[in-house]
């Protein structure tokens, strides 16, 4: 089995909006980069909802997105895990990202968007029975980016997406 271990976040302009994923998958941690598949969604959508370039070298994608008011980051800042697969995660060995200094931080989230079911499971599982969550601080489930989720075509995960900018006007 392999530790692997996320990255830190990507900080936007006055974020009001936090994404998070559950672990980054085998080819965004060789990489080193937020959703490195080339058939991962989320690029896609994002520049589909913020005029981010998709295309464009990942420095410039991060600087793109980080003039937005979004937060991106994962749930878990280790565990181990064989492969990509969020069903390989070993459960006992899940340690979450610090969320109480972040919701510190930045006091103005509004709301926090799961990138699939994982990230909110481990959400739930991990960081609410030590967090005070603001009870205007919304918790949404969003369908997972990964081209594992295969149920939804990119129309509808980026329609579903959309949800996202009722939170940042």
């Amino acid at each position: 089995m392999a530790q692997v271990q996320s990255f830190e976040p990507i900080i936007g302009h006055q974020p009001r909006v936090l994404i998070l994923g559950s672990m980054p998958g085998t080819a965004s941690l060789q990489a080193v980069e937020y959703y490195a598949h080339p058939r991962n969604a989320f690029w896609p959508i994002m520049a589909a909802l913020f005029g981010i370039d998709a295309e464009a070298s990942y420095p410039i994608r991060v600087q793109q997105l980080s003039r937005h008011p979004l937060i991106v980051w994962d749930i878990l800042q280790a565990c181990y895990r064989p492969g990509s697969l969020d069903s390989n995660i070993d459960v006992a060995t899940a340690e979450a990202n610090d969320f109480q200094d972040l919701l510190q931080q930045f006091p103005h989230i509004r709301a926090i968007l799961f990138n699939g079911a994982t990230s909110e499971k481990y959400f739930y599982r991990l960081v609410i029975p030590s967090l005070s969550v603001s009870p205007n601080l919304e918790l949404l489930r969003m369908p997972s980016t990964s081209p594992a989720n295969a149920g939804m075509n990119f129309k509808q995960k980026r329609d579903a997406w959309r949800r996202i900018l009722d939170f940042i006007d």
